[in-house]
């Protein structure tokens, strides 16, 4: 539970400094609309790019699992900011807590069989349609939210690594709006590399770094790249 309060902290930290103390209402501090189902089915069509699902090309390609997973941290932001919205921070997360643990019938293969593309792609499709739906009771919450789990499942990302990805992506798109993502003004690609990279390879040199310390590292090598 420590974990899920501390991810739904600073999702609401995030959307506050993003989008304004009122960003519940549906609107950000400029006024623009926010639609966060719409968030999740478009984040789940980029994941579902990452497949090599098309007939009319690249016929040979393989799956960016790599991608995926980035992708599902975040469609995790989404998720985690529309339950902010409908519930209060204690109700979400023992909405999560409860249904962190679910399974997929379908696990993506390590040898991917391009026969097989509906059927590995049918958990994520899922996710999407129930998205698409115009219905945010809790039970429909809670649906969305299962589903979520299963197709974090289906791609071997556990609980524990969904954690750790999003503490850092999280960092990551703090450390953007600080230098101007939003206006404009940031640079994506550090030294040839785009920001997403560094992040992982910072990720990758340890397994404890926290959150303050990731937020010091992205400015120590953003600060480089500028040089």
């Amino acid at each position: 539970m420590e974990k899920i309060y501390e991810m739904l902290t600073l999702q609401n930290r995030l959307n506050t400094d993003t989008n304004g103390a009122d960003w519940r209402s549906d609107r950000t501090k400029h006024g623009k609309r926010i639609n966060w189902k719409r968030c999740i089915y478009m984040e789940t069509a980029e994941l579902i790019d990452s497949f090599p699902w098309k007939h009319w090309k690249s016929i040979d390609a393989q799956p960016d699992y790599a991608n995926v997973k980035i992708e599902l941290v975040d469609i995790w932001h989404f998720l985690m900011s529309y339950l902010l919205k409908h519930n209060p921070l204690d109700e979400a997360a023992r909405l999560i807590d409860n249904l962190k643990e679910t399974k997929s019938d379908i696990k993506l293969p390590k040898a991917w069989e391009n026969e097989k593309v509906d059927e590995y792609l049918d958990v994520f499709e899922d996710l999407m349609a129930l998205a698409l739906i115009k219905n945010d009771s809790e039970m429909m919450q809670e649906e969305l939210l299962e589903q979520f789990f299963k197709a974090c499942d289906s791609a071997g990302l556990g609980f524990d690594e969904l954690y750790k990805l999003y503490i850092g992506k999280n960092a990551l798109n703090q450390f953007r709006q600080e230098k101007g993502y939003k206006e404009g003004s940031y640079t994506k690609i550090w030294n040839g590399k785009e920001d997403n990279e560094v992040l992982q390879e910072i990720l990758n040199t340890r397994d404890d770094i926290t959150y303050e310390e990731l937020k010091s590292e992205l400015k120590k090598r953003y600060e480089e790249a500028q040089l």
